[in-house]
């Protein structure tokens, strides 16, 4: 993985230097709070409902021990010994006093971390494949192209003012583990004619006007990466409305002028600007950062005391038929540890949790963690032989939970318990359903299944693009859900439909449950999923359990 050189440390340490320089100031009263925001915002501290919320930037999701335990230790020490996960594969710590950001982010800077640009209308973390260099179904691994992209957005001084955060996503596989098509810039690598490249997806994006992204280049050669992403960005700035901060995003200045328009306008200055990029010294620095992010070399290892747990212990079948997917390595797996116990906050892990995942990842999974999108821990590099021991390490500290991909395994914003701008609940909703699933025993019988909420209609829970979606408003002050059921964030991404009217807090999961278990009266056999079985009915059959039974039951 990346390690800082001597600029970047000079940089982080500058920029901290400064930023602690303007706590003082804000603190001794020299800063108004109106002032101080544009300050606080570019190094990732937000003022929310309660206290002061600081977003630490993981790029691209990876993390190594050494980082994890600094986060844990960070959590311990200035925060109340727990971290959030995000849906951008950051961590949030939700109660720092303000006189300690300053401590926070040297400390953050010892390991190689910082919360530059994870908040204001610049280019946000560019998030990744969380089974990057470890995925059977993978061209290549996206991280160094990420962090290429990390390096050239960083601090750009045309970029640090645009009508709207921006947001960049990109896979090396064509299965997308990374929701492509709902960022402003989507990237999946393609081979063509033994040359790599990457069909450019711009325009997508949820919140209140959910669009997914159109296609812009549907094979860019790696070389013209950079110059390409700063047409699209500059073409943007120049365009993009400033008069709406709802009407800013990317996805409604591609809906109002065309496609056709913004490709023209993005093609002509990628024509002007190119030659002023030395595609040869991006060459050479994108092959030095290519060797940073080597795969390990993993020794050959058998798979009997894997195969003998699988029989002869129920528990941890079970964890491994949801938590493991497959790796290039024979004999290897890759690890999902789910950060949603049945009843417990999606995304939390605690400081020991966050210490133990450190020390096991050191030990079974070459010092390597990732952060999901989908608000999850990745061990990416494990054998077969070595998953007993793993799994009962996790079992041991609550983390060995078997939902990863099911119904349990829910995205959900903070909402009304932490954020200022959302309108209901998400976080006792996510926790109801999870535990009344769990109380019924059909989690496993269901199958797979994304269950996504949002708080408000910003939509960061990505309720738009679950296969049941929950959206959480307010009505003359009471708290409403709608349901919208068909979302997809994969390489066949769609936006789902909404039912209908939405369900006050203590309908929302009687509802869900509705759907679910109509699901499983009309489905084939237990190989249709619910997505699969959705897109075979339609609406129909889940609007009539939804609101003919409400009717039957107000009646």
């Amino acid at each position: 993985m990346y390690q800082y050189d001597e600029f970047d440390r000079a940089f982080i340490t500058e920029r901290n230097r400064q930023f602690r320089a303007q706590v003082d100031r804000r603190i001794d009263g020299s800063l108004t709070e109106e002032e101080f925001r544009p300050l606080r915002l570019m190094n990732g501290l937000y003022l929310q409902l309660h206290a002061y919320m600081l977003r630490v930037a993981i790029p691209y999701g990876t993390l190594n021990s050494a980082q994890l335990r600094q986060l844990a230790m960070i959590a311990t020490r200035w925060d109340k010994g727990y971290g959030h996960f995000t849906t951008r594969q950051n961590i949030q710590y939700n109660w720092p006093r303000l006189k300690d950001v300053p401590d926070i982010l040297d400390a953050l800077a010892e390991v190689g971390l910082h919360a530059i640009q994870t908040s204001g209308n610049t280019i946000r973390n560019v998030t990744s494949d969380q089974f990057a260099a470890a995925a059977a179904d993978e061209i290549e691994d996206p991280r160094p192209y990420a962090e290429l992209i990390r390096q050239w957005s960083t601090d750009h001084p045309e970029f640090q003012f645009l009508p709207r955060k921006f947001k960049i996503a990109i896979t090396g596989s064509p299965n997308d583990r990374t929701v492509t098509k709902a960022h402003d810039i989507g990237l999946r690598m393609l081979h063509r004619n033994g040359q790599t490249g990457f069909e450019v997806i711009v325009g997508g994006g949820l919140g209140r006007t959910p669009m997914i992204g159109k296609v812009i280049r549907d094979f860019l050669p790696v070389q013209d990466l950079l110059p390409y992403l700063e047409a699209i960005v500059g073409t943007y700035n120049l365009l993009g409305r400033r008069d709406n901060k709802y009407k800013a995003r990317i996805k409604i200045t591609v809906h109002e002028n065309g496609l056709e328009k913004v490709r023209d306008l993005v093609e002509a200055q990628f024509r002007k600007i190119a030659p002023q990029f030395d595609a040869a010294a991006t060459a050479q620095h994108l092959a030095q950062l290519k060797q940073q992010f080597a795969a390990p070399e993993l020794p050959p290892r058998r798979d009997t005391h894997y195969h003998d747990a699988r029989r002869s212990d129920g528990v941890f079948r079970a964890w491994a038929d949801t938590n493991l997917h497959p790796h290039r390595v024979t004999g290897y797996s890759i690890v999902t540890i789910s950060l949603k116990p049945h009843g417990g906050t999606p995304g939390d892990a605690t400081d020991a949790q966050m210490t133990l995942v450190a020390d096991l990842a050191e030990r079974y999974s070459q010092g390597e963690i990732r952060v999901s999108h989908e608000q999850n821990l990745v061990l990416p590099h494990v054998a077969l032989d070595d998953l007993p021991q793993l799994h009962a390490a996790l079992r041991k500290a609550g983390l060995a939970t078997a939902n990863v991909g099911l119904a349990s395994d829910i995205i959900a914003c903070p909402g009304m318990d932490y954020c200022a701008l959302a309108t209901a609940r998400s976080i006792p909703v996510a926790q109801e359903i999870a535990q009344h699933i769990d109380a019924l025993k059909l989690e496993h019988d269901i199958g797979p299944l994304k269950i996504k909420i949002s708080g408000c209609i910003n939509a960061c829970g990505h309720h738009h693009v679950g296969h049941i979606g929950i959206l959480g408003l307010d009505r003359a002050g009471v708290e409403n859900y709608q349901i919208t059921l068909g979302g997809d964030g994969t390489e066949d991404a769609v936006i789902g439909t909404r039912t209908g009217p939405g369900f006050a807090y203590d309908q929302i999961v009687p509802a869900i449950e509705r759907i679910l278990r109509t699901y499983l009266h009309l489905r084939h056999d237990r190989h249709e999923t619910f997505l699969h079985a959705y897109r075979r009915l339609g609406a129909a059959p889940f609007k009539s359990a939804l609101y003919e039974t409400e009717q039957t039951h107000a009646a």
